[in-house]
């Protein structure tokens, strides 16, 4: 049985709330967190990149090689106030690695072109 994710409704309304408030509760920065990480994995499934937003969660994302024992090869960690920028669009990636804000390691430990991974509809406010 699939384990039962967020809904894109409370998703959607968690992810709006975190990016108006400076400081959003824990549990809506949780939340806004966990969905936009599901979306990720709903948008590049697999096993060869893991993505880390401590305390809150962590897919392993993109087709390639599975990954199964100690440390994955390619590893992308942040702080979950950047990854909510990061994954609504907010913030790009390559100036979040400019920025230091993810720590990235791996040949193929980039986002780059799976950021966004709201759609459209959401940047426009619909």
């Amino acid at each position: 049985m699939a384990k039962k994710g967020i809904d894109d409704q409370a998703g959607f309304a968690a992810v709006r709330a975190a990016l108006a408030d400076a400081t959003p509760s824990r549990d809506v920065l949780a939340t806004a967190v966990r969905y936009l990480l599901q979306l990720l994995a709903e948008k590049a499934p697999g096993h060869t990149v893991e993505v880390r937003v401590p305390p809150f969660g962590a897919v392993q994302v993109v087709e390639g090689p599975r990954h199964t024992r100690g440390t994955p090869p390619n590893v992308i960690e942040t702080d979950a106030a950047t990854w909510v920028a990061l994954a609504s669009g907010r913030l790009s990636w390559e100036s979040a690695a400019a920025a230091s804000l993810v720590s990235a390691s791996g040949t193929r430990a980039t986002l780059d072109d799976l950021l966004p991974v709201l759609p459209h509809s959401f940047a426009l406010g619909e």
